[in-house]
Parts: C-alpha cells; structure tokens; sequence
C-alpha cells in the first residue's frame, strides 16, 4: 500500500466488500467523506487494487466553478464509456436520455461497475438530479456508486442536503467518514525527513495532506508555519518559466485537458516537468491536474488580482478560439477576468445549456451574472432574458426574485406594446405570485392577463390565461365561479386543440364541482388525469394526480387514495417532478397519519420541508399533529409557521387542517377558549360550503368547547360525534382505517366498558396526551382498575422498534392474535403479519411468546407474573 493511505484498512475493506456483492446484483452507494485534505481522493485511488478483477471503474468530477459546469462529472466519462452515453451528455437537451443511459453504462458488463463522483459538494443542479435517480435504482443494479464530499462545507440549505437525505432512506448504504492520523502514523510519515512527529501533528492536526505537505517540505529547514508556506515553499527552486506556467493553470478548477494546457503553456507539458517530479501535479496524456485542489488554491490564492486576472484573461482567450468550448467555463474565467462582454455574449447560451439538462439553479445564476450587464441588450431581448431568469427562479423556489424579474419583463413587454407577450407574462406573473404566497396579487395579474388576451387572437394562450383564473378561484373556494371560467377554457383547449391546458382547466372545474359537494366533479378529474397522461403531458398528470388524491384523503376514502398515489408516484419519480413528487409524499404523510403510523407519517412529512409552500404547509401540520398526539415538544413552533403559510393563502386546504390541529392542542391541554378561537374563524369561512370537510371537523371542536354548531346533515364521523352518535362514528372511523380518531368515538361512550377499549387503544398508539385525559375521566366515573398505560422504559425503546412495532409488542404481551391485533389498531392482518415478523427479528425472538419474555425484560411491558398492564385505585 502507498505509504500516504494509512489507517484506511477499514473503509477499504467495506468498498471491497460492497463491490463484491454488486457484482452479485446487490448494488449499494457508498459515501466517503470528511474534511478538506483528509484523504477522500486517495482512498479512491487505492481502490482500485481491492475490487474483483472484472470491475469497471468509472471516475467523474466536480468542478470548483463560480457557476457549475451542467453535468460535468458525467462529462468526464467520456472516453471510458459507451457511445449512448458518451452521446447523451455531450448534446445535452434530454436529462431523462442521459439517465436511461447511465442506467444502461451501470447495468452493462462486466460486473460491477463501480462509479465514483468526487467532491459532489460542488456538484450542479442536473448532476444531484441524475445521481437522485441513480440512488433510487442502486439496489437492483450490478454496480457501486462512490460519492465523495465535505461535510463540513455543507450548510442547511446546501443542494446536496437533498440528495443525502435521499440516500440515507435507501435500503443498502455504506458510510464511511474518514478520520484523522494518529500521531502513530504521523511519526510514520514524518520518520523519512526526520522531522519531530509531535511538531507535525500539531502544526496539522493528524490531516493527511497536511501532514504529506509539511513532510515534503521538510527539506527546507524546520517545520512551516501553515500549510500554504509549506505548499508554497515546495514551489522555490521552481525556474521562472514553470512557476509561471503552475500559476495559469491554477486559475483553471479542477483538471486541465490536453488542448487546453497547450493553447495555455507555450512549451506544453515539457514546462511541467519538474513540477511533477516534486510532487505538485499529476500530468496524463488526456488532461494535468494538481495533485490536492489545496495545492491549486494555494498557488492561486497567492497571485496578487492583476496577475490573477490577466491569467483568467489568457484562461477565456483559449476557450473562446477552442470550438466547443463549454458556455459555462468560459463565464466562469470572463466574470473573474472582468470581461463583462463576453459575459453578456456568452452568459445567456450557459445559462440554456444549464436549464436544458435540469441544472436550473445553475441557469439562475448565469442569468443573474447576466442581467448584471442588461444595459447592453434592446428591450425585446432584455424582456425575454428577464422571462427565462424569472422562470428559473420560480423553478428554484426564489420566488422574491421571480417576482421582481417577471415584473420587469411586464413591464418592458407593455412598453414594447407586444400583446400576445404581455398576455402571456401576466399570466406567467399570476402564477408566480401564487407559488410566492400572494393570491391578492396573483389575481390581479390574472384578470389582466385575459383582459390583454381577450381579443388578441390567441385562442391557446386565451385558454391558458382563462383556465388560471379558473384555478385561483378553484383554490379560494369560489367554486361556481371556478367552474364558470374552467369551462371556457375547456371550450377554447378543445378549439384550440391542446392537450395540456384542457387537462388544466378539467382539472380546475373537476375539483371545483367535488369541493363544491357535486360527486360527478371525480369523473373530470379523472378526465383531465386520462388527458394529461395520453398526450404525455406528464406535470399535468402529476397535477391531476395530486388533487385526486388530496380530495380522497379529505373524504376518508383512504384505500381508494392509496390506488392513486402509487403510480402517481411513480410517474413522478421517473420523470423528477420533485415538486410534484414531494407533494405526493406528504399526501402519503397525511394518509400515515390517519393510520397512526406515526413514524411513517414523519418520514413521509420531511419530504416537504422544502421552501416550495404549498407542500411545506401541510407537511408542518402533519409533524405538529403527530406530536400533538404523541405528547411531544415542538408542535406549537411547526403550527406557527404553518398558520402563517396558511393566512397568507386565504385557502381553505391549509387554513382548515392548520384550525383543526391548534383546536385539537387546546383540546388536549384543557383550553377551551383556545378551541374556539383557533376553530371558529376558520369554521366561519367553511360554514357556507357543505362539501368542505374541515366544516365538520371544526364544528366538532367547537362543540367540544361548549360552542354547539348545526352539522345536521352532514354524515361526516366528525358530525356524527358533534351531534352525540358516537357508535355510528366510531364505526365509520373504524371502517376508514383511522385508529386514533376510533377510539377518541369510543372514549365518548357513556359506557366505562367502551372508555376502557379506547384507552388500551391509545395506549397502543401511544397516545399518551388523549389517553391522560380519558383516564380522568375514568377516574371521575369512579372506576377502580384503570390501566396505567405504557412503562416509561417503552418510550426509551431499547430494542430500537418503531412507534407501530412498539404498539404490536404491547399488544402481543397482553396475548392477542394478530386478527386481534388489527381490529384494536384498525389495520389489516396483513399489515400486522409484517410488524409481528419485524417484532421477532428485532427482539431476536423465536415466538410471539418469548417476544413478550423479552419485551418484559427490556421494559417495554411488565415483567411476567405482574399485572399487565397494572392499575391505579
């Protein structure tokens, strides 16, 4: 083994391991990680030597550009994978062709295929987009997948965030964080230049670039005081045509190609020689690279700017003589150089190469460096540039930075007096100011978009800019009204012959009439859902899908969502709707929450914690109800945002379960005022709709409050409750599939027989807020033996079970049967096959008996022999 990889016996073991089993099918990702210097690199260079004979190796890397090179990792592999691939991210254009393709490289022979994609802490937008949808297909391909990143250069809000936490709910993932040398191995290194290991190790901490430097450095007398002084020195002796020649390549990020170091350096590679005989830089016959990018940014961070700037200059000249150049680095090196000409020459062409393969963060960015110089464009263009930048924004969630860019396109195209254009950007400005919160502005900007449009023409943007204005009257609860506009606008797609905005507008009136309390609207918007996925129309059909299953969930027909949400899903997923595919996430967080499978519904929820709002809304009811009604800290502050969101909306899909959750806090923690006034407001706004669900709901905490509303009529289980028939709600509650709200029916029994089999419910749910006050209860009934629910050890959870494998083993101490088990949790039997066969795994137990045995002695439920599960007098 190289004499720098010490202590790394242990990660190269599991890489090896991991590669064997994926050239038995069983693929994996592996992440390698840790800080600057620490050896993440040459880790991947020493694998090589530990994998099956037949493995393809296949290296890409993340460059270090201002703005990100679109896919430039996957570039990299071109030379050393097949023509399909080679082809798909060379021409660019077709994201979902370049994932087929790497699909395809992955999947080929010999087995396995190991991909490695160094430092993805720097990777672009369509990058993170093509590993996401690797990593869902890990397990089912003969292939590893190294990522290499920081993690200490990773804040909340970085993009690789989103991908972690994609990988981290994969089945099969190696981690492997990297550690620093141990002084054992520093005196090691440190023995050939007879330097004082305690002096390296405190000078570097135990990093191994660092230590590599100062070793290497050693000859120059003692041991320097920062890396940099030991790169640097490395560099004295250097004659001057070499130095000059490391210092324009250290302007360049990441690896140089050949052409590229030949336009730059006069005698080509020869100049480097002695560079890379001391170690500085690696030179093959396709591209230079600096050994360590600590070594390029040292060298470059110790040019003075005007040696910097003219080495970006002669950087730009090269690329822009070079056909093919890529639009990005040459942005990159022109806004370093300050050639603000080039930048507008070439920004805008970066900036669609970006958009095109999904970076959309990345064209943002072009497009903002861009419009820094919109002096030098006429009107038109500059409108049309403003359009791109805003649409992009608006793809990236910067919806104050849309805003502001749509506006101003607006505004040029009413000066330029371009009708159709005008039209078509007030209609994209509603939209826009719907996404960022501001429904007062969204319609406003709509009745002008088809006041502009009405007589200019244009029957497909007419229908376009109609069927908007149906969709915010749809969300704001004026259904007549929706419907009224929806229909226009299906009249004018039909005439105009597009699919895509007649599945739009059957949308808008189909949810409209349901909402509105017609059952026939399901049958448009199934319509509109057939439309969309016919004609390939895959944001509608993801649209349709969503509101399907939002209405679904809202009428308690939980089974028949679930029917949807699957190839709903799946159609997101194939296609990387992420918006679309996170929404759909957090309607299957609402339908776990309904099951009170507490842990699922978590899982599910985070997948909308993003800053796209009309999903983070719900997802932070959903976190703040399950710890509503598990009894833990932290609802109050996720319910205050989610109020907030949900105000500014004005709509009743977000204020309603937003009221509902704060009403059921109030409840719990015996503050009836506080019932009221969160659910009256809102109750007043739903009172008028009697399609609405949140009607019943939040009459149903008003009238708990002492606050009786008229819900005759409704034969919502809310209703029911609210009007005293508890048994016929509890079986509708039953029959839905909805344990916690089951038994919060029965517990309303006048009979202490009914309240008992509602709080061993709540105990197995572990629903300790509601079951604290039905004990209460019990107590003022005069009840002698009241169960005292879970031990405190269970919620410690030893055995590492879930919330709902915690509620079987409770269940299974007491000795009911799995169908026993189901009708107390209001589940399928089959469902509880699965937690049963879970339950013994974990517990390492052979039977349902010694599962209890052990669950006993592990505390999760009394010992044997002692009361289960114990009484209060």
């Amino acid at each position: 083994m190289d004499r720098w990889i010490l202590e790394r016996e242990t990660e190269l073991t599991r890489l090896a391991g991991a590669a064997e089993e994926a050239a038995r099918g069983a693929g994996s990702v592996a992440l390698v990680l840790g800080e600057a210097g620490i050896g993440k690199s040459s880790l991947v260079k020493a694998m090589p030597r530990r994998l099956p004979a037949l493995a393809r190796i296949l290296v890409g890397q993340c460059d270090d550009l201002a703005t990100r090179r679109p896919l430039g990792p996957f570039r990299d592999l071109v030379g050393s994978v097949g023509a399909e691939l080679a082809r798909a991210v060379t021409e660019g254009g077709d994201r979902h062709r370049v994932y087929e393709a790497l699909y395809g490289e992955l999947a080929g022979t010999p087995h396995p295929a190991v991909l490695v994609v160094e430092d993805v802490h720097w990777a672009d937008e369509a990058s993170l987009d093509a590993l996401r949808f690797l990593v869902r297909r890990m397990e089912r391909l003969p292939a590893l997948l190294v990522l290499t990143y920081r993690d200490d250069e990773l804040s909340r809000e970085h993009p690789l965030r989103h991908l972690l936490g994609e990988i981290s709910r994969t089945p099969r993932v190696h981690r492997l964080p990297l550690a620093r040398l141990s002084l054992d191995a520093v005196r090691t290194l440190s023995a050939t230049r007879h330097l004082d290991p305690a002096q390296v190790y405190e000078v570097t901490s135990g990093n191994p670039f660092f230590v590599a430097e100062i070793v290497a450095a050693g000859g120059t007398g003692g041991v320097p005081p920062t890396v940099v002084d030991a790169v640097l020195a490395r560099l004295r002796g250097l004659d001057a045509a070499t130095v000059d020649a490391l210092e324009q390549l250290a302007v360049v990020p990441s690896a140089v190609e050949r052409p590229l170091v030949e336009a730059l350096l006069d005698r080509g590679v020869a100049v480097l020689a002695t560079a890379e005989q001391r170690g500085l830089l690696t030179v093959e016959p396709e591209r230079v690279a600096f050994r360590h990018e600590l070594i390029r940014r040292a060298v470059a961070d110790s040019l003075p700017a005007a040696r910097r700037i003219e080495l970006d200059r002669n950087a730009l000249a090269a690329l822009v003589a070079r056909p093919g150049s890529d639009a990005a680095r040459i942005v990159h090196h022109a806004a370093r150089a300050g050639d603000h000409d080039a930048i507008a020459r070439y920004g805008p062409d970066a900036a669609k190469d970006a958009a095109s393969t999904g970076a959309h963060r990345e064209a943002a960015a072009q497009l903002r460096l861009v419009l820094r110089q919109r002096h030098r464009y006429p009107p038109a263009e500059l409108a049309a540039l403003l359009e791109r930048f805003a649409i992009e924004s608006y793809t990236i969630a910067d919806s104050a930075a849309a805003v502001t860019a749509q506006r101003e396109a607006v505004a040029l195209r009413r000066s330029l007096g371009d009708t159709l254009a005008l039209g078509a950007d007030l209609r994209w400005l509603s939209r826009i100011h719907w996404w960022a919160g501001d429904p007062e502005q969204a319609r406003r900007a709509a009745r002008e978009a088809v006041a502009v449009l009405e007589h200019a023409g244009d029957d497909r943007l007419l229908a376009l800019a109609v069927s908007n204005t149906a969709q915010l009257r749809m969300l704001s609860d004026r259904y007549a009204e929706a419907v009224e506009h929806g229909e226009r606008a299906i009249a004018l797609a039909r005439k105009a012959g597009d699919a895509a905005i007649l599945s739009h507008a059957l949308n808008n009136v189909g949810t409209a009439r349901w909402r509105g309390g017609d059952p026939g609207g399901r049958l448009q918007l199934e319509e509109s859902l057939t439309v969309a996925l016919d004609a390939g129309e895959v944001e509608d059909a993801c649209r349709s899908y969503a509101n399907l299953v939002w209405n679904l969930l809202d009428n308690l027909q939980y089974d028949e969502a679930e029917r949807f949400l699957a190839p709903a899903m799946d159609l997101a997923d194939r296609a990387e709707h992420l918006g679309f595919l996170n929404y759909l996430h957090v309607e299957l967080a609402l339908r776990r929450l309904a099951a009170a499978d507490w842990d699922d519904a978590e899982r599910h929820a985070e997948y909308g914690m993003r800053d796209f709002l009309p999903a983070r809304c719900p997802a932070l009811t959903v976190l703040a109800r399950v710890r509503i009604r598990c009894g833990r800290p932290g609802a109050e502050q996720l319910l205050t945002e989610a109020h907030d969101i949900a105000v500014r909306t004005g709509e009743l899909q977000r204020t309603g379960p937003v009221a509902a959750a704060r009403a059921e806090a109030a409840w719990l923690r015996g503050d009836p005022r506080a019932v009221a006034a969160a659910a009256g407001p809102v109750h007043a706004q739903a009172d008028p709709l009697p399609g609405v669900p949140y009607r019943a709901e939040l009459g149903y905490w008003l009238t708990k409050a002492g606050h009786p509303v008229d819900l005759t009529g409704s034969p919502h289980p809310y209703a029911l409750q609210a009007r005293g028939a508890w048994r016929p709600a509890a079986a509708l509650w039953s029959a839905a599939g909805c344990p916690y709200e089951h038994a919060g029916a029965l517990a309303e029994s006048p009979d202490p027989a009914d309240k008992l089999t509602a709080l061993a419910a709540l105990d197995a749910l572990g629903a300790e807020p509601r079951a604290r006050l039905l004990r209460a209860e019990l107590r003022d009934l005069g009840v002698r033996h009241i169960p005292r629910g879970p031990l405190a050890a269970t919620r410690g959870n030893p055995a590492g079970l879930t919330r709902r494998q915690l509620q079987v083993v409770l269940l299974l101490g007491e000795g009911l049967t799995n169908a026993e088990i189901a009708a107390r949790l209001v589940v399928s039997v089959r469902t509880v096959d699965n937690h049963v066969r879970a339950v013994l795994d974990k517990l390492d137990a052979p039977t349902r008996r010694h599962a209890a045995d052990r669950a006993a002695r592990l505390g999760l439920l009394p010992e044997p022999g002692r009361p289960l599960p114990g009484a209060e007098t």
